[in-house]
């Protein structure tokens, strides 16, 4: 009977998250819709007509690929959970592998495979079809397969050891294998941020020295007024993928760097670029990095206490249509299920998390203020909502659920106000 009521629980907070989710979908598209027309008057002489009309358009075109791609996961997830496809998986994979660690890490690898190449197609088409249409796309083939490619033999070389440990952990350990996992995964986290920069990062694109002598020495005298150290300014090639522009700093301790995008190079000028950087700069010394891994970790020791018990009760694997295996560890398994069931049921507070993300914004946003010039931020965020097709008037209901940043009015009226008071 608990098994049944979880069945029926699972299905019910899937349909209400479906429910909320095609309606927020169809609130951001009515609203986008009603007004692509105008301009809003705050940005009605810096940014054209033909430009927003194009924002509007490009996130209705997302918005409407993603209300597809939601039914298409509802599916896949009912497929691998109620219809059995994680039970004749486990079932034919157990029977080459036989029970032991191979198996259980031949599960996981297979369920990666499979759901990686279910969400190829989707891949595809958004950058070379959605993103191609808005003139944003960059990429060839070639590059997007052998992303893929790079992608997927680095998973394995890290990800499959990874697994090997946590299996292992969940066998040898005991009732706290949970507590020793998240010790485990914490150290692997900050292990990865360390060496992202200099190992990672540079298999997929390539960072050179950034080489304007006029824009280093005014980078390097923002950095020195805000006390932050770097270990180098670089230039990302990220033209040869997208259009889109970014900066961003990454690393921690003596490995940390900045990047910045070539296309925000190209487009915006020194002092914009200063005070884009501030604002990057701002997280930092706002403590705001370490405020999201402080939750991230924390969130992770809860969810794997959760875990730690799940993992031992027979409903939770028949309520998810998988029967435990009698002669091998279910422990894959496990984390499998848990990894499907957890969104479904989390959904609904995303505005909590986009509460706290936007604060930090509205924080960077005032530091960046304070040692920059106001307008030159405004005037960078104005040119990059225009180059990435950022929708000036998104629904205020689903920018709350999905956005981490404030709408582009809020924000820029915030930073003119205390342009004004200054």
């Amino acid at each position: 009977m608990i098994s049944v009521a979880f069945s029926v629980f699972f299905i019910s907070f899937l349909l209400v998250t479906l429910l909320v989710q095609f309606w927020l979908g169809s609130r951001h598209i009515r609203h986008i819709l009603q007004h692509r027309s105008q301009v809003p008057a705050q940005f009605a002489e810096k940014i054209p007509l033909a430009a927003h009309q194009k924002a509007a358009d490009y996130t209705i075109a997302k918005t409407k690929l993603g209300l597809v791609l939601l039914i298409f996961n509802a599916l896949v997830l009912i497929g691998f959970t109620l219809f059995g496809g994680l039970q004749w998986l486990s079932v034919t994979l157990v029977k080459i592998t036989g029970p032991g660690m191979w198996y259980q890490i031949s599960l996981i690898a297979a369920f990666a495979v499979v759901s990686s190449l279910l969400e190829l197609p989707f891949s595809y088409y958004s950058q070379f079809v959605l993103e191609q249409k808005f003139g944003f796309n960059k990429m060839t083939p070639g590059l997007f397969f052998g992303d893929l490619i790079k992608s997927t033999l680095l998973g394995a070389v890290i990800g499959l050891p990874l697994i090997w440990v946590v299996l292992t952990l969940m066998d040898k350990s005991g009732a706290l294998w949970w507590l020793y996992a998240w010790l485990f995964w914490s150290g692997f986290q900050l292990l990865m941020m360390l060496i992202y920069p200099s190992v990672i990062a540079p298999l997929f694109n390539k960072f050179t020295p950034l080489e304007d002598d006029g824009l280093r020495a005014r980078i390097e005298g923002l950095m020195e007024r805000v006390g932050f150290a770097s270990k180098g300014l670089f230039v990302m090639d990220g033209s040869k993928r997208s259009a889109h522009g970014n900066a961003y700093f990454s690393g921690f301790g003596a490995s940390k760097r900045i990047v910045f995008f070539d296309t925000l190079l190209s487009r915006l000028a020194p002092a914009e670029i200063e005070a884009v950087l501030a604002h990057e700069l701002g997280h930092f010394k706002l403590k705001h990095i370490v405020k999201r891994m402080i939750v991230i970790f924390g969130m992770s020791l809860v969810f794997l206490g959760l875990l730690g018990y799940l993992k031992e009760q027979i409903w939770f694997y028949t309520g998810l249509g998988v029967e435990p295996m009698l002669l091998a560890k279910n422990d894959a398994m496990a984390l499998i299920l848990f990894m499907l069931s957890v969104p479904v049921f989390t959904f609904l507070f995303s505005p909590l998390t986009s509460i706290s993300s936007r604060k930090h914004e509205f924080e960077a946003d005032a530091f960046a203020a304070k040692h920059t010039d106001a307008n030159d931020l405004v005037a960078a965020l104005v040119k990059l909502y225009e180059d990435n097709a950022s929708t000036l008037t998104p629904d205020p209901l689903h920018s709350a659920f999905y956005d981490s940043h404030p709408p582009a009015t809020v924000r820029i009226n915030k930073l003119l106000a205390a342009s004004s008071a200054a």
